[in-house]
């Protein structure tokens, strides 16, 4: 991260609370970041987000918003933080995993919907909107290794791929797809469990995703796949601004 000094940092599934990062921020980078955002889950070690910045912001973690926003992200999971850098609105957000069980896939589908009905109200004021994070589903058959076996795999199915269409339908561009329309082989996490990194039996499920507005200053989008550490790697978007 100090190597490619990004001017605003997003990370989901932090597993940390708010005092866990502020006694380690010091140590974290080179350089300091203005702010720090950080949505905790209630439950300690697990998912969690955090916003850094180069630039002063105003932030919600949506904890103690309006009832709007509230309703997104009752399962006190801190899977959002909203921020609002004056020319365009930034959403960091862990999406939830389908897989656990039915409850959990239902859950999931009513973040996708309640998340998408507050886009829109935003949209009607003409916002400038990107979105980041893990959204826990492969759009299409390009972005994932084995499509026809994860069919009936939460993550794959039909009703969440069809969110994604409905969200882009809507007036969002899937920013690294601009840039690679067709090209196959692109992926953002691997199992730890089948070794499948250095095999790049992959899925591509993390995303920036941005408004209609925001196409013509969109100068790059990007995947990391080389920056190891986790079984997510890093993706990015060089924007002007």
């Amino acid at each position: 991260m100090d190597e490619l000094e990004p001017d605003v940092l997003c990370l989901q599934e932090i597993k940390a609370q708010q005092s866990d990062v502020e006694k380690i921020q010091a140590k974290l980078f080179d350089k300091s970041y203005e702010q720090l955002v950080i949505h905790p889950a209630d439950r300690k070690g697990y998912s969690g987000t955090a916003t850094f910045s180069f630039k002063a912001m105003l932030a919600h973690n949506f904890l103690d918003q309006n009832s709007d926003q509230a309703n997104i992200d009752t399962l006190n999971e801190g899977r959002i933080i909203e921020s609002d850098f004056d020319d365009f609105i930034l959403f960091n957000i862990y999406f939830p995993n389908g897989q656990a069980s039915q409850e959990r896939l239902d859950l999931k589908m009513k973040f996708y919907a309640d998340f998408l009905a507050y886009l829109k109200n935003l949209q009607a004021e003409n916002k400038k909107i990107i979105i980041c994070g893990d959204v826990n589903t492969a759009h299409c058959a390009i972005d994932l290794a084995r499509p026809k076996e994860n069919e009936n795999t939460s993550g794959f199915l039909k009703i969440e791929r069809d969110w994604i269409d409905e969200l882009l339908a809507a007036g969002f561009h899937d920013s690294f797809r601009l840039f690679h329309p067709k090209e196959p082989d692109h992926y953002t996490w691997w199992s730890y469990r089948t070794a499948a990194r250095s095999r790049n039996i992959g899925w591509r499920i993390d995303y920036f995703i941005i408004s209609d507005n925001l196409k013509d200053q969109l100068k790059d989008a990007f995947i990391l796949s080389d920056i190891v550490g986790s079984d997510h790697c890093p993706i990015g978007i060089d924007l002007a601004i």
